[in-house]
């Protein structure tokens, strides 16, 4: 093996690496963005012709849409909090695919008694790398337990 042979996969590795820290930012920083109600930033994570399923609605087509249909449903809550747990990706080239588990926790009332509502699920992503970088191109959510009570009815 020659030292050229040694650069060239180091430089493979490294670039692997440097590709799924900056999916894994990509993903962290939008659903920070969620919290704050910051819908600029989190949609900017998002492709034009980007796709969105999740569980209770129907499939959801284009960048635009998928922000108005998420703002509008999670606007009303007085705070949430938006997790992804266990997040692994593999990317080949342009191309990278994801799996992680959504834990997501609302507050409908500040200062009640009442428990917070939340769900989990599986997430399930696909990404495209353009010009400015990463961008996710379809995401799938699936619930698979809920705790509390969603009495805004948002993701009915």
């Amino acid at each position: 093996m020659t030292a050229t042979t040694d650069y060239a996969g180091l430089a493979r590795r490294l670039h692997a690496l440097e590709d799924k820290e900056a999916l894994r930012a990509l993903m962290i920083r939008g659903w920070r963005a969620l919290d704050r109600r910051d819908w600029q930033t989190w949609i900017a994570g998002w492709a034009e012709d980007a796709v969105l399923e999740f569980g209770p609605w129907e499939k959801i087509h284009g960048k635009e849409a998928i922000r108005a249909k998420v703002e509008e449903v999670e606007s009303p809550y007085a705070s949430m909090q938006h997790h992804i747990l266990n997040m692994h990706v593999d990317v080949e080239g342009d191309r990278a695919t994801g799996i992680g588990y959504m834990w997501f926790v609302a507050v409908t009332a500040p200062g009640s008694t009442s428990s917070p509502y939340s769900m989990g699920g599986p997430y399930d992503w696909e990404f495209r790398r353009g010009p400015d970088g990463w961008l996710l191109v379809r995401q799938r959510l699936g619930v698979w337990w809920t705790d509390g009570e969603d009495t805004l009815r948002a993701f009915a």
